[in-house]
């Protein structure tokens, strides 16, 4: 509508005229009720998470704090003693972060990957750790399976200005990859390894109370360093759910994916079933116990990680894809690129994703319900 010939624009005198005028109808109402904002304390919510230390500072503890961030995925740097465990829960919760999941590197070893003697010490301290994780009610555990992997080629500026992790295949296969270990291994050996350690440790979390969640292989490359690397597809997920369920039964309630949609947007169109496929399957089910909430700006054969509104995947509808599904667990801000003067936790960083993060979600559920 053309506004009137004698009208003066605000900036020319009627500004204080226009600040005198009644709230009224239309653009200028105040709204009947305020915004009601879907608590992340919720148990029917997504639970807002960072991946940190056991032996984070209490300033960073603090900081988190004063973010809102209200959940925790923690590595405890190689302890599983209960005391240990206890201690970090305990500091922990004095700001007001509860633990979801909890990491302990034994299921890394050499021995244990490769399916080599000496594995079943492995295996013991990893029993161990999962059941005081059980004892103190932390109800996931996260862990990955591909020995001899390379996960960056490069350290890149990115356009916008920040430094991030950068992988080719091309640099890779001629500039990084080697044979790491004295023969090459197969994939149905890395299966045997695989199979061999879950006959050990899922019994052992249903006892404990406790989900084991799997992370993909990332890059989803099918070899690298002549190690073959079995989860760089939907059918290996699969087969890792049928193994699962071979040892505890149809549906094998204590696995589950930690499902990464960084590494899955890495793959592109090759990865079987794409993002939002793999959310609407393993997510209806209840199988996804964690999401690595990263973008990449391209699918292979070159990515650089990215900050998550900047990259090639719609994070808003990925949030949205996990509410439709009625999806309850962490999602994490995955290798959360640095900004100016961060180091540390990278609080800068940090707090762009978390707060990013946040508003996907209050949008994904004022949306979806």
């Amino acid at each position: 509508m053309d506004k009137p010939l004698n009208a003066k624009p605000l900036n020319q005198g009627n500004r204080r005229t226009f600040l005198k005028l009644p709230l009224a109808a239309g653009a200028l109402a105040l709204p009947t009720a305020a915004r009601t904002a879907i608590d992340e304390h919720d148990p029917s919510n997504i639970k807002l998470c960072r991946r940190l230390r056991s032996d984070i500072a209490d300033d960073d503890l603090l900081f988190l704090k004063q973010l809102g961030l209200r959940w925790a995925r923690v590595n405890f740097q190689g302890r599983a003693d209960l005391d240990y465990l206890a201690e970090t829960q305990k500091r922990y919760e004095s700001h007001g972060i509860k633990i979801f999941s909890g990491v302990h590197y034994a299921y890394r070893e050499v021995e244990l990957q490769l399916g080599q003697p000496g594995r079943d010490k492995h295996i013991e301290t990893y029993q161990g750790f999962l059941r005081n994780l059980g004892k103190l009610g932390i109800p996931v555990s996260c862990y990955d399976f591909h020995p001899a992997n390379t996960y960056t080629t490069d350290m890149i500026d990115t356009p916008r200005g920040y430094r991030a992790r950068e992988f080719s295949i091309e640099d890779f296969r001629n500039k990084v990859e080697k044979q790491k270990f004295d023969r090459e291994y197969s994939a149905e050996e890395i299966w045997d390894a695989y199979t061999y350690m879950m006959k050990a440790i899922l019994p052992t979390a249903k006892e404990a109370g406790v989900k084991l969640a799997l992370h993909p292989d990332d890059p989803p490359l099918a070899k690298m360093n002549g190690v073959a690397k079995v989860l760089v597809h939907y059918d290996g997920y699969r087969r890792a759910e049928e193994i699962s369920e071979s040892i505890e039964g149809p549906g094998s309630p204590h696995w589950g994916l930690t499902f990464c949609v960084g590494t899955w947007s890495e793959g592109g169109d090759q990865m079987g079933k794409d993002v939002y496929g793999m959310i609407r399957d393993f997510g209806r089910r209840g199988k996804i116990l964690g999401i690595h909430f990263r973008n990449v700006n391209s699918p292979l054969p070159r990515f650089y990680e990215t900050f998550p509104d900047e990259g090639y995947m719609d994070m808003y509808q990925v949030m949205k894809a996990l509410r439709e599904v009625g999806y309850e667990n962490t999602v994490v801000p995955d290798h959360v690129p640095g900004l100016m003067g961060d180091e540390g936790i990278r609080r800068a960083g940090t707090a762009y994703c978390i707060a990013y993060m946040r508003a996907l979600l209050e949008r994904a559920n004022q949306e979806v319900g």
